[in-house]
This record gives C-alpha cells, sequence and structure tokens, in this order.
C-alpha cells in the first residue's frame, strides 16, 4: 500500500512497511511519537520536486478542486502502477482511479496515517529542513491566497487614486487662472465677464480678440454662438474700459494658453480615469459614476480596503468630521458624505435622499466586494442593482412600478405590497374616486350645519352692532359734560350775595366728604367765619 502526501517542495510517494497497524487507528499516533518508529511504519519510495513557485501553485490550485495536475499524473504513472494508494481527498481518489486505473483508499486510518507522517516530514525525507520547508510554505500561502481571492496584479487602484488626486488639483488650478484671466482682462473690457459665462469660452475669447477695439473686425463663429457674438461686438464699440498696452496683451494671451492646456489635459485625464474606472471597479462605476467611485476608493485607500467595509461606513464616508461633531454634541449624525455626489441621490427628493443614499452604499458595497474579490469584469451586476434602486425610487414617490423592479435575468422579481392592488395586475381593488354632484351647494337648499352657522354669524353682527351704539352714546355724553362747565363758568352773579353763596356751595359739594370726617365743633367755626367773611 502506496500513501500520496504533498508538501511545499513536490510530491511524495510513501511506502506503507506495517499494513496491520492501521486497523487500530488509535495507536497509530503512538508510532510517531518518534522518528525511529516512523521509519519502521513508512518509507519513502519517490519524491517529485517542484521546479518554481507557479508550478506548486497550479498543481496545489488543482488538489483544491479535487483533479491531478499532468505532472502528477505523470508522477503516479510511473510509480504507482499496480498499487493501492491512499489519497487525503475521495474525490481525487476517484478522478485518480477512472483515468489513471489506480485503486483509492480514503479512510480514518488514512487520515491518521497522513497526520502522523506531516509531523515527522523533515526526518522521513533527506534533505528538507525546517528553515527551507517554512519559507516555502509561507510563500505558497500566499501564493494560493491570491489564487483564491481572485486577486490580479494587473488591477493596480493606485493609478485611480493619483488620478483623482490630480483631476482635482487641476481644476482648482484651473478656476484660479480663469478667474485672474477675467479679473486683469476686465479692466480693459469689463462687460466681457457679464457676456460669457464659461471660463473656457471666455479665455478663447480673450485670446483671439486681444484689445477690444478688434472685435467688430474678427469672426467669432467657431468659439460663440451669433447671438453672444453680436451683443459682444456691440459691448466692445460702447465699452468703459481703460486702455492697455501691448505688453501687457501678450502676458494676458499667454495666461489664457495655460488655462486652454490645462483644460486639454484635464479632459484627458477624465478620460484616462474613466477608463480605468471601468477596468478596475465596472460595477461600482455602474451605480455612482466614475468621479464617486474614484474618490471612495480614494478615501479608502484602496479598492481591497474598501471591500472590507460594511455599507454603512461607505454611506458616510467623507463625513467623519461631522460625524464625531454630532456624536459629541449628541445631535442627528449624517446621513450621507461622499455618495451625495451620486446620481441617484441628486435624483430623489430632499425627504428621500436619507433613505435612497442607504439603499445605494447597500448596493456599492456589494458591488465593491464584487469588483475586488469577484472574477467577471463585467458590469452586470451594477447595472441591475442600478435598476432595482431607481425602480425603488419611483417606488418612494408613489408612481406605481409595474414589473420594473425585477431584474432582467429571469430572477424573482421583488416587488412592493400594496394591500388595494390586485395580484398579478397593476389595478386596484378600489373603485376610481368620482365627483360627487350631491356636494355641491343649491339655491334655496341649505343644510343644518349651514343654518346654525348662520345663526352664529347673525348674533356676532347683532353684539357687534350694540358695542358701537353704547361707544357713540358715551361719545355724545363726555362733549355735554364739557359744554355745562363751560356755560356755569360764563354766568356772571347778579348780586354779590349770589357771588358769595354759589362758592359756598361748591365747596359744601366737594368738601361734604370731608365735613363729615370732621368734629362738629370745627364745623362750627369754619361757619361762623364765612358769615363774618359775607357781613365784611
Amino acid at each position: 500500500m502506496l500513501l500520496l502526501f504533498e508538501t511545499p517542495a513536490g510530491f511524495a510517494v510513501f511506502k506503507v512497511l506495517d499494513e496491520g497497524k492501521l486497523s487500530n487507528v488509535e495507536d497509530l499516533g503512538n508510532v510517531f511519537s518518534s522518528a525511529e518508529s516512523a521509519r519502521k511504519m513508512v518509507k519513502l519510495k519517490a519524491f517529485d520536486k517542484f521546479d518554481n513557485t507557479s508550478e506548486a501553485l497550479e498543481a496545489v490550485a488543482k488538489l483544491l478542486e479535487g483533479t491531478p495536475s499532468k505532472g502528477l499524473r505523470k508522477f503516479l504513472k510511473a510509480n504507482c502502477e499496480g498499487e493501492t494508494l491512499a489519497v487525503a481527498d475521495s474525490k481525487l481518489g476517484n478522478i485518480i482511479k477512472e483515468k489513471l486505473k489506480i485503486d483509492c483508499v480514503h479512510n480514518n486510518a488514512v487520515m491518521e496515517l497522513l497526520r502522523g507522517v506531516r509531523s515527522q516530514l523533515t526526518e522521513l525525507i533527506s534533505g528538507l529542513g525546517d528553515q527551507d520547508l517554512a519559507p516555502m510554505s509561507l510563500g505558497l500561502s500566499h501564493s494560493l491566497a491570491r489564487y483564491k481571492l481572485k486577486f490580479s496584479s494587473d488591477k493596480v487602484d493606485t493609478m485611480i487614486i493619483q488620478a483623482i488626486g490630480l483631476l482635482d488639483d487641476l481644476d482648482k488650478e484651473l478656476n484660479t487662472y480663469a478667474m485672474r484671466v477675467r479679473e486683469w482682462y476686465g479692466w480693459h473690457f469689463p462687460e466681457l465677464a457679464k457676456i460669457i459665462s464659461d471660463n473656457i469660452l471666455d479665455a478663447k475669447s480673450v485670446k483671439l480678440m486681444g484689445n477690444r477695439i478688434n472685435a467688430a473686425k474678427l469672426d467669432f463663429s467657431e468659439i460663440l454662438a451669433d447671438e453672444v457674438e453680436a451683443e459682444l461686438k456691440e459691448a466692445a464699440v460702447i465699452s468703459m474700459g481703460t486702455e492697455v498696452s501691448d505688453l501687457d496683451l501678450m502676458h494676458i494671451r499667454e495666461l489664457c494658453d495655460q488655462v486652454l492646456s490645462l483644460a486639454e489635459y484635464r479632459a484627458q485625464l477624465y478620460d484616462y480615469l474613466k477608463s480605468r474606472m471601468n477596468t478596475i471597479a465596472p460595477n461600482l462605476t455602474s451605480l455612482v459614476g466614475e468621479l464617486v467611485g474614484a474618490r471612495l476608493i480614494s478615501h479608502g485607500g484602496s479598492l481591497l480596503n474598501l471591500s472590507k467595509q460594511p455599507g454603512s461606513t461607505i454611506q458616510i464616508l467623507g463625513a467623519e468630521k461631522a460625524l464625531f461633531r454630532a456624536l459629541k454634541t449628541k445631535h442627528a449624525t449624517p446621513k450621507y458624505g461622499l455618495i451625495y455626489h451620486a446620481s441617484v441621490v441628486g435624483q430623489a427628493a430632499p425627504k428621500h435622499k436619507g433613505k435612497i443614499s442607504r439603499s445605494l452604499a447597500a448596493k456599492a458595497a456589494l458591488a465593491i466586494r464584487c469588483d475586488a474579490l469577484g472574477d467577471g469584469e463585467d458590469n452586470s451586476m451594477g447595472v441591475e442593482n442600478r435598476l432595482k434602486l431607481e425602480a425603488r425610487l419611483r417606488s418612494l414617490e408613489g408612481k406605481d412600478l409595474g414589473r420594473l423592479s425585477g431584474s432582467a435575468k429571469g430572477k424573482p422579481k421583488v416587488e412592493v405590497y400594496d394591500k388595494d392592488k390586485k395580484s398579478g395586475s397593476g389595478g386596484l381593488i378600489t373603485p376610481a374616486k368620482t365627483y360627487n354632484t350631491a356636494a355641491d351647494s343649491l339655491m334655496g337648499q341649505t343644510s343644518k350645519a349651514e343654518e346654525s352657522v348662520k345663526e352664529k354669524k347673525d348674533k356676532k353682527k347683532k353684539k357687534k352692532k350694540a358695542d358701537a351704539e353704547e361707544e357713540e352714546e358715551a361719545k355724545t355724553e363726555e362733549p355735554s359734560k364739557k359744554k355745562s362747565k363751560k356755560k356755569k363758568a360764563e354766568v356772571e352773579p347778579e348780586t354779590e350775595e349770589a357771588i358769595t353763596e354759589e362758592p359756598s356751595k361748591k365747596k359744601k359739594k366737594r368738601k361734604h366728604e370731608e365735613d363729615t370726617t370732621e368734629m362738629p365743633a370745627k364745623k362750627k367755626e369754619k361757619k361762623d367765619k364765612k358769615k363774618k367773611e359775607s357781613e365784611a
């Protein structure tokens, strides 16, 4: 009986010397406790060494799939014909038996035997030490991990990170240069800034025109529309700008050349970024676009790092400052970060942006993992999820989706449940609302509610009239009192007695309350004084 064993250095076949001990599985562990007892149990018959790491990776990958490689088939034909072969995988044993006609065995005793051989491997194979086996195992495990994750060295996301960073810098510089052209040339032709709003067209016009006097002679049809061209020429004739020298115009034109060259390079860089994004992350690009996808990868550090993030993190990626401020002040956390600039979120109404950004972040997380770790290079998953998100947006807006929310590949189609809808049709169970003619108000026919409303209004009117009458009466009484007082003051006394008696009566009336409180003796004294004064 032979035993097939795979090492990081190559394939090995061992001859089982004592097959009787295989019947007792529990004692096999004691057999391999020392190197001498292990040599009595198994003996190396043949060894096939790998030439390089790629060959070792190919052989190991084939074994994981359950199929023997070409090198292993040749090795087994040369050393195992007519023998019974013990293997670690039953699937591999069946394929070897079918293709190579070699009987294979797989049971618990074989697994225990393999475990014992692995523990004494360096003693059973001469020339293979621990110092050589450890780096071989590490290198092969790393290569195998890359193969399992379908990692491609061609997918270098560093280029995307650098390209999106340069694109943002170019936008800032281009905007600065264009504003400098407007400000500098504005001293000579200030009306041009209002006529042409686009920075690139403005730089082209300034470069072509130079001095504003030349505007009437030049043809701007390749740059501007006919209406804008006519307006520019009219404004150039009546411009209020100052005169500039030829040296000033030369430097302004050189600055315009810089603006145009930066704009041209920015367009080339955007095309390069678009192609790289479609190659490296096609599903993410179809979901959120080239620029937003590139900014997400740049913010995450790499596509692989971004694939390890959950959808909740991708949703607020780029809004970390607002998140920590909200947590510190115990306010509401942000609902979106860089993902806010995606076209799907931009199409949503303000009240639906949070829901759509959450759904988009969940789909984007799946798309990123598919791009980073998946084998496919098409964007079918991203397009399918994009259609689902658009259907979700329409459902939030209250529109009837019908069958648009499903996928286009025959998968079960997901629809939003609506209790008023019939199954299998877009119609409604409840009848459509019609115009109620009975609710119209007719002449001479009033309801009880209308009568009660009229009664309340009549009561309010009566109260208002009564209040107004009272106010008018109060106003008429006040001037009558004033007139009577004036008449009394104008009337002259006919005799001296009337003159003396009237003030005394008035004083008595005014001081009536004071006299009632005074003592009777004092009253008499006051009366005597008054009589004496009157007699005098």
